[in-house]
């Protein structure tokens, strides 16, 4: 960014005057300075002075000097400045929107110091600081203040973040303090951040980093957590002072820090994320900057100065004109601010992430502002200054931008829709679609606001082509899918979101309601739908109708009216819609009833008063009695009763009007009453419930309020009785006999018998109900109550006299009921047979009749009958044996198959009559199949053909008549049919019929006789094709005579035969159709020879013109020429094509020279400029002297190829001398040298090439050669010839050359003869150069034959030393070559030694090897795997050496895992203390201890070896620089195990020493971290158990079984330790790799631990010394004293010790005894060794002596 001074605001005084602050308002329009003399200045975007006021003192006593402005802020809606004094107040005035208004303090704020700094970041809050140290708040709206925090440093500096939600607080003493109103996420901390080195008079908090900078004149950029980012260090320059001021960009971006005459300005860099300085602004006479104010949309810059200045600057990065319309302005890498150059409104665009915008476009007539940054997208509304900024992820600029609704802007990328409401900083939504047509998507935003609707954002779009999705965009759910059957090609939804309009490709318009999930079509043929703006209203346009839907809730009702043209919008303005007709180049509006529109958006806004004013200007209609009923349902639930009782008065529902009147008086007295709404009354609600019908409710609400009398009145009022009487029975009224007597009365005297009667029932008076039902004429009841109670049935009087009124009242089936209830049966049949109750009857019949039952079906039967039941009756008829009646019953219900089925059971004579009856039924279903069958069974078979014959089906109709009928019958039959059908023109009929008794031919000759010839040809393909051709061309022939050319056309083409049809048409003269035949039909050139005959007979200027139209002219011409038709091509390329002339003068003469007329030929030859021609065709016949003739007269640069083709004729005839002299004649001395060498004459070859051609003499050389060489020993013979002749001529580099190419496989001698000879005379007779290349060449040859001595020689001659030692090595004649490098040049002889160690190498001679490089030798024997020799040469060279190799066999033998040898070899040859070593000794340990079958006498030898190789390596590391070093002391401990082991194996041996091996198996768990830990615990308790410890060795094996399933678990994680505390046995060892303990093993151990844990017998604890510490341990728990370890047994020794020599080593005096006694009674070789071995280790043994003899 950059500083452009722009203007001076305020000039400067002569003397110090300082600028106090200055601020700019929120929204850029204002700008206050406050001056020295405490005066606020007022100025406008443009820098022009247009107000002031002047601040006044906390108390006036004091003066209007008695304080200064020491902070000033605007509040956020840039009415109000806030002044912070020094006076310890600030004063809060409200200046206003507009310049001249008057300025009045709106809040006060009284502190208890001096106010330093102050700002306004929100609304209600200021932040200022405070002399005494403390960052305080004072809130405008309850004109209090509070601390936010206190420091006990002076507050010299306060600045917000970009959001204004967070402060920054810089202190006298350094410290600068954060503190967040909210951390937008960001998560940084609060408190104390900084201690900067100097009061940070320069403040600024940046997007990035904290700016600070004072009086050391350094600028300090700080991170988010107060480590330094940068600094600009200025303390060294001496035009620097100190800094006074620092202000950041609205964006953060940018800090200018003012000092003297000087503005520095830091720039961020997203890219390198480091601060970058600007050149600093320098101006002279400036002196100190005391204030800097940046305007918000960070376009400008004001800087106040020492002198009272201000001076105004441009901030800007960079600036552009866009479509010469907008100014765009970026004042930051993320702000830019866009002017409408003609209106000059502006609009600060800006990425409130900090991302750099990359580019700004202005889309969508200018209206919508898109820009891009690396990750989101910015879009504006120019209008209305709305602007967003969404994450956005860059796709190539491949997104396409819709701006038709005003609300939202919608994206369409790869297949996406994104909508982003202007002015929300997050997209609205996202939805899959490919229809990116704004006619088929629709969102509605917030457009119309409903009732208890905050928000209403939704959107309609279409999935796939005949299904549209609406979706919530608030929720982001579904709101509803339709599918459709044809494609949608327009949608809409209305402003509230809850109707969908769309209509199809067959133009028709459906509505659907998105609550109802309903669709209704309600329109056909629409071209023009739209919703009226602001309303619910609906204007479509059907062919010359305008509908109108004012109220859409009823679709059905539309108005309508003719229009004469095409509609094309609608206009809403000053009170009234207009839709706009196109009525031919005229517009004419029609205009709507806007009141109808109103009533509809009055109902929307819930302005019922509204609605019902304007309903009240309406006549009567439907549409009108439609909004009286909306409005009426409306205002019932919005509880506007008074409008409702308008509306039902209005519809003329007077009940319901004079209802809610009384309602309505009701509320009202209780409203004046009580206050308060008088519809929450419980009266009201109750009557409002009854107007709905819901009369429980109203009860229920009734008694909620205990008015049980009301519930009763209102039921009464109702004559509800029963509802009435459950209430005053339920709450126990005291009038509830009274009611119901009073309800009996009513009863009696309304007539109500029934009601009476059945109330009489319910109290349990049977007999008074049964007079009461009979005397209401309802017999029946009473005979139900009757049939109910016993008691009554025993009166036989009352029985009677109700049986008597049922057979009155025809109740047959009561009487029947009640009779046979008396067990009177016969009367009880009768009644049931009367009243036609046969099912009773039958039942009744089966028990008291048996005989009647029968004739009782049958009369069933003819009851269903006579009421039409025949299905029904089909089952009694059978069950009465009635046959025919169930057959006739059958067939009358239709019930085919059961008919079928009786007829089935029924004899031929019965049966017969009836089968057709149902074949019938069945052939008029088309069954066919059943319909023949049952024909058949009725013996009416020919009823059946004549069926399928009807039906067309000739084929069955055949197939069932040859059954029945003669052939020829059937023949005659058929024919006689078919020609019937001929006659009545049914040919396809006819057709059928001559097909189905196989005569086909006699429908061929019908449909011929009548012309049907593609029937005709139908026919003949299908059964006769083999003369389907033959057919077409007879027919093709037959109408070409009757004159129906384009029919015989296609017979002709469809038998192939377009030929016949070309000439027909040529023949007819009609050539065009002839030309279309053969160009569509006919081979590739066909049209090209008919348009040549076409022309040809027209001729002359007529053809060119038909040729030229065809585009065949060219083609015309070839085509006589190839048809020798001459004079024809002559003239037209005379006509239209002369410069065809020639060629057709040259095809003519080929012509005549093809007919034998050669000097007709000739003349045309010359004609068309071709005499070569003329002359070849001569040489061809060889007629020499004619072809010289025209070859000299016309063509002289052909006189050669007479003299050349002359030349071949005499070489054919072998004349080679006259060949020869004619060649030359040519000057075609090549062409001699050619036949020459064809003929194999090579001598003539050379000569003739020495003489005429010299230049080709060497390739021709080399060519003679080559074929010498093909010809093998003939050839090279030939070549050493030449060669000779060559040397002899003393052309010796020829010579040399030609010896030099002698190659003969059988014959080696000769080639190095040759090779030999080439070699001799080029050192002779050559140049030196020349000579070496020979030899150089000739070498690799000879070496390649084997003749290295030969090869070595001629290297010699010219001193070529290294390949001559070279020849002698590939002839391995070593001896030679290392005489010549020693003689000749010593410097080889290392090369010829190396050379002959590698031959050695490669031929396995190691043995002359060793004399030559042992080292090589001894690899080469580790690589044949030959140790041995290895080994055993190895010895005879020194230590190193041997030990080198000693180490290689042992590493091999180690993984070949015989560690057992490896252990020999350096038993044989000692233990270096080589490092390099060190792991393989520790291998070979590690090996030893965890092989098994070593615990034991035998294993004493192998564990001596380890023993002694160990101690060998102990005393070598002693002597060497590794002395006591860790490995040093490892290898020492390795030492002592192996000793404990051997001596452990030698105990074994000896019986009486059993209780010294289980102690050494015991002492050895002290180094279970070098031994495997589990075989450790397994010997020591195997051990210490056959000695009978078993104390220990139940706690060793215990511990053995846990590690084992430690090993399987591969963890020791779980093991427990408790029972080794105080112990020196280690916890911490390495997990055993594997089991080193068999399966079986481990299993006698499981038992026997098991067994010992379940006897109880031991204690489970290890026993103890004296010490009270574990005896095996050498370390004493309580006192940590650490005793020796005995030699014998590892046990510490506590008393009777025994030292050795050497330090450190003794023997318990008990043991040391045991173990002599044991070797004198024994004689133990291996216990000897062991004490010969204590002796060499410990520096010999104590004075008791003791004889190894």
């Amino acid at each position: 960014m950059q500083l452009k001074h722009l203007r001076t605001l305020l000039s400067p005084q002569d003397g110090a005057a300082k600028v106090t602050c200055m601020a700019w308002s929120q929204n850029n329009s204002k700008f206050a300075v406050c001056t020295v003399d405490r005066v606020v200045l007022l100025y406008d975007e443009h820098g022009e002075r247009r107000d002031k006021f002047s601040t006044k003192p906390a108390d006036m006593k004091y003066g209007r000097k008695s304080y200064m402005v020491k902070g000033m802020a605007f509040s956020p809606d840039s009415t109000k400045i806030a002044i912070g004094q020094t006076d310890n107040i600030i004063y809060v005035y409200k200046i206003g929107e507009d310049w001249g208004d008057k300025k009045v303090i709106c809040n006060k704020f009284i502190q208890t110091s001096a106010v330093t700094c102050l700002q306004w970041p929100a609304e209600h809050i200021i932040v200022f600081g405070l002399a005494e140290g403390k960052v305080r708040l004072a809130n405008t709206k309850t004109n209090k203040s509070s601390t936010i925090y206190g420091t006990d440093s002076y507050v010299v500096s306060l600045t917000t973040n970009c959001s204004g939600k967070g402060i920054l607080s810089g202190h006298a003493d350094g410290t600068i303090v954060r503190y967040f109103f909210d951390d937008e996420g960001s998560g940084e901390s609060q408190g104390k951040l900084v201690n900067h080195p100097c009061p940070p008079y320069a403040l600024a908090w940046a997007t990035n980093s904290i700016v600070a900078a004072g009086c050391d004149r350094r600028i300090v950029a700080y991170g988010k957590e107060g480590h330094v980012l940068q600094t600009f260090d200025y303390s060294r320059d001496p035009q620097e002072r100190e800094f006074t001021t620092a202000a950041a960009s609205p964006g953060g971006q940018s800090v200018v820090l003012g000092s003297y005459d000087r503005l520095r300005v830091l720039n961020w860099s997203p890219r390198r994320s480091i601060w970058e300085e600007a050149k600093p602004k320098e101006i002279a006479n400036l002196y100190t900057v005391t204030a800097l104010a940046w305007k918000r949309d960070g376009s400008r810059l004001c800087a106040g100065t020492l002198c009272g200045g201000v001076e105004q600057f441009d901030c800007c990065l960079r600036r552009s004109i866009y479509k010469n319309k907008f100014e765009l302005t970026y004042v930051g890498p993320s702000q830019v601010i866009v002017k409408n150059l003609s209106s000059g409104t502006r609009v600060v665009l800006k990425s409130h992430y900090g991302y750099e915008v990359e580019e700004v476009k202005i889309l969508g007539k200018e209206r919508y502002l898109v820009a891009h940054t690396s990750d989101t997208l910015l879009l504006g509304d120019l209008n209305t200054n709305r602007l967003s900024e969404v994450a956005w992820q860059g796709s190539g600029g491949n997104e396409k931008y819709f701006f038709e609704n005003e609300n939202v802007c919608m994206i369409f990328n790869a297949g996406e829709l994104t909508l982003v409401e202007y002015g929300s900083n997050d997209t609205l939504g996202s939805v899959r679609t490919e229809f990116m047509n704004p006619h088929l998507i629709s969102v509605r935003i917030n457009e119309r606001r409903q009732r208890g609707i905050e928000d209403n954002k939704k959107l309609a779009y279409l999935i796939d082509v005949k299904t549209i999705a609406i979706v919530d965009l608030i929720g982001g759910y579904n709101i509803g899918t339709i599918s459709h059957e044809s494609r949608v090609d327009w949608l809409e939804l209305n402003e509230t979101g809850h109707k969908l309009l769309f209509r199809d490709r067959k133009l028709r318009l459906h509505l659907y309601d998105i609550e109802g999930c309903s669709k209704t079509m309600i329109l056909n043929f629409c071209s023009y739908v739209q919703w009226v703006p602001g309303s619910d209203v609906l204007v479509a346009q059907n062919r010359n109708s305008l509908c109108v839907w004012y109220n859409i809730e009823a679709p059905e009702r539309v108005t309508m009216s003719s229009i004469r043209g095409e509609v094309i919008g609608l206009e809403r303005g000053g009170g009234k819609t207009e839709v706009m007709v196109t009525e031919g180049v005229t517009t004419v509006a029609y205009t709507l009833d806007e009141g109808l529109i109103e009533f509809g958006t009055a109902i929307d806004d819930g302005n019922y008063t509204r609605a019902t004013a304007f309903l009240e200007t309406l006549e009567m209609t439907p549409e009108t009695e439609a909004m009286w009923k909306t409005l009426s349902k409306l205002a019932l639930e919005a509880r506007q009763l008074h409008i409702a009782e308008r509306c039902f008065s209005a519809l003329g529902h007077v009940a319901k009007a004079r209802f809610l009147h009384k309602t309505n008086e009701i509320a009202d007295q209780v409203s004046r009453e009580y206050g308060g709404e008088g519809t929450d009354f419980y009266q009201v609600r109750a009557r409002l419930a009854m107007l709905e019908k819901n009369y429980k409710l109203a009860e229920m609400i009734f008694l909620e309020q205990n008015a049980v009398e009301e519930a009763m009145d209102m039921y009464q009022e109702l004559h509800r009785w029963d509802e009435c009487i459950a209430v005053a029975q339920a709450k126990g009224h005291p009038a509830l006999e009274k009611l119901r007597r009073g309800y009996y009365q009513w009863l009696m005297d309304t007539q109500q018998e029934e009601r009476a009667g059945e109330l009489q029932e319910s109290q349990g008076d049977g007999l008074a109900a049964i007079s009461l039902y009979l005397k209401a004429g309802l017999p029946a009841k009473a005979a139900r109550l009757v049939l109910t109670r016993e008691e009554l049935l025993a009166n036989t009087e009352l029985v009677e006299h109700i049986t008597a009124a049922l057979i009155k009242g025809e109740l047959y089936e009561r009487a029947g009921d009640l009779f046979e209830k008396i067990r009177n049966p016969q009367r009880a049949l009768e009644c049931y047979c009367k009243g036609n109750v046969f099912m009773k009857a039958v039942e009744l019949a089966r028990l008291a009749f048996p005989v009647e039952v029968v004739r009782l079906e049958e009369a069933w039967g003819d009851h269903l009958v006579q009421q039409k039941q025949l299905d029904a009756a089909i089952n009694h008829y059978i069950e009465a044996r009635c046959s025919i009646k169930a057959i006739e019953a059958a067939l009358g219900a239709r019930q085919w198959k059961k008919a079928i089925y009786i007829l089935d059971l029924q004899d031929q004579n019965t049966a017969s009559k009836y089968y057709p009856r149902v074949a019938q039924h069945y052939a008029s279903l088309q069954e066919y199949e059943i319909a023949e069958e049952l024909y058949i069974k009725g013996d009416r078979t020919k009823d059946a053909i004549d069926m399928y014959t009807q039906a067309g089906r000739w084929e069955q109709a055949h197939k069932l008549a040859m059954k029945c009928m003669r052939p020829e019958d059937v023949s005659v039959l058929y024919i006689t049919q078919a020609q019937e059908m001929e006659k009545q023109g049914k040919y396809r009929e006819a057709e059928r019929l001559y097909v189905t008794v196989e005569e086909p031919d006699l429908a061929i000759t019908m449909f011929k006789k009548h012309k049907l010839y593609d029937d005709m040809i139908r026919l003949v393909g299908k059964h006769h094709p083999d003369l389907l051709s033959d057919t077409h061309l007879h027919l093709g022939k037959e109408l070409e005579a009757e004159g129906r050319l384009q029919e015989a056309e296609y017979h002709y083409l469809e038998a192939q035969e377009w030929k016949a049809t070309v000439n027909m048409y040529r023949s007819n003269g009609i050539w065009e159709e002839a030309y279309r035949v053969a160009k569509a039909h006919g081979s590739t050139n066909a049209h090209k020879h008919v348009a040549y005959l076409w022309a040809k007979s027209l001729g002359g200027e007529s053809a060119v013109r038909l040729l030229n139209k065809l585009g065949l002219l060219e083609a015309a011409i070839d085509h006589a020429a190839d048809n020798c038709s001459f004079e024809f091509a002559f003239e037209l390329s005379r006509l239209a094509l002369k410069h065809k002339t020639p060629e057709i003068h040259l095809r003519y003469a080929m012509y005549l020279e093809d007919e034998g007329k050669f000097e007709e030929a000739e003349a045309e030859f010359i004609r068309a400029g071709k005499p070569k021609e003329a002359v070849l065709m001569f040489v061809h016949n060889q007629d020499w002297e004619a072809a010289q003739r025209v070859a000299e007269a016309h063509d002289p640069d052909s006189v050669a190829e007479v003299l050349v083709g002359q030349a071949r004729g005499a070489l054919e005839e072998k004349d080679f001398q006259k060949a020869e002299g004619l060649l030359l004649r040519a000057q075609r001395p090549g062409l001699a040298l050619n036949f020459y060498k064809e003929a194999g004459l090579w001598s003539d070859a050379l000569r003739i090439c020495k003489d005429y051609v010299p230049g080709q003499l060497e390739a021709l050389q080399e060519e003679y050669e080559r074929e010498a060489t093909k010809k093998g020993a003939r050839g090279m013979e030939g070549l050493v010839e030449q060669a000779r002749q060559w040397e002899q001529a003393g052309e010796y580099s020829r010579a040399v050359d030609c010896y030099l190419k002698v190659r003969d496989s059988g014959s080696s001698s000769l080639m190095e003869k040759c090779w030999m000879k080439a070699a001799e005379l080029a050192i002779k007779f050559l140049p030196p150069q020349r000579s070496l290349e020979v030899v150089r060449a000739v070498g690799p040859q000879l070496t390649g034959i084997r003749k290295y001595s030969a090869a070595a020689e001629l290297y010699l001659n010219l001193d070529l030393v290294k390949e001559a030692i070279d020849a002698f090595i590939e002839g391995e004649e070593w001896n030679k070559a290392k005489r010549v490098a020693k003689e000749l040049d010593p410097r080889y002889e290392d090369y010829v030694d190396e050379h002959y160690k590698e031959f050695l190498k490669n031929q396995g001679k190691v043995d002359s090897l060793v004399g030559v490089d042992v080292v090589a030798a001894l690899d080469l024997y580790v690589e044949q795997g030959q140790w041995d020799k290895c080994i055993e040469t190895a010895t005879k060279q020194n230590y190193k050496i041997l030990h080198k190799y000693v180490a290689l066999y042992a590493t091999h033998l180690i993984r070949e895992g015989d560690y057992g040898q490896a252990l020999a070899l350096y038993v044989q040859h000692g233990a270096p203390a080589n490092p390099q070593n060190f792991n393989i000794y520790k291998r070979i340990f590690t090996d030893m201890v965890s092989s098994p079958g070593t615990n034991s006498a035998e294993a004493y030898h192998n564990w001596a070896d380890l023993r002694d190789v160990l101690f060998n390596l102990c005393e070598n590391l002693v002597k060497s620089s590794e002395a006591n070093s860790p490995a040093h002391e490892e290898f020492e401990t390795m030492l002592l195990i192996a000793h404990y082991y051997a001596t452990r194996s030698a105990a074994q041996s000896v019986k009486q020493l059993e209780t010294v091996a289980a102690q050494l198996s015991v002492s050895l768990l002290r180094h279970t971290q070098l031994l495997p830990a589990d075989k450790a615990f397994y010997e020591a308790g195997i051990a210490t158990k056959a000695v009978g410890w078993e104390n220990m060795a139940f706690i060793f094996l215990n511990r053995f079984l846990d590690l084992t399933d430690a090993i399987e678990e591969g963890t020791l994680d779980a093991l427990d330790h408790c029972d080794f505390q105080d112990t020196d046995i280690p916890f911490e060892v390495p997990l055993p790799a594997k089991q080193h303990v068999p399966e079986a093993q481990r299993e006698e151990v499981r038992d026997w631990v098991l067994t010992v844990s379940m006897d109880q017998r031991l204690e489970q604890v290890l026993p103890r010394d004296e010490r009270g510490a574990y005896e095996a341990s050498l370390v004493a728990a309580s006192t940590g004293v650490r005793a020796l370890p005995c030699l014998i047994t590892g046990y510490p020794i506590l008393r009777n010790k025994i030292e050795f020599k050497r330090p450190g080593k003794a023997a318990n005096k008990d043991n040391w005894n045991k173990f002599l006694m044991a070797i004198k009674t024994s004689h133990s070789p291996v216990c000897q060794d062991v004490l010969k071995f204590i002796s060499q280790w410990c520096g010999g043994l104590p004075s008791t002596s003791f004889s190894f003899q």
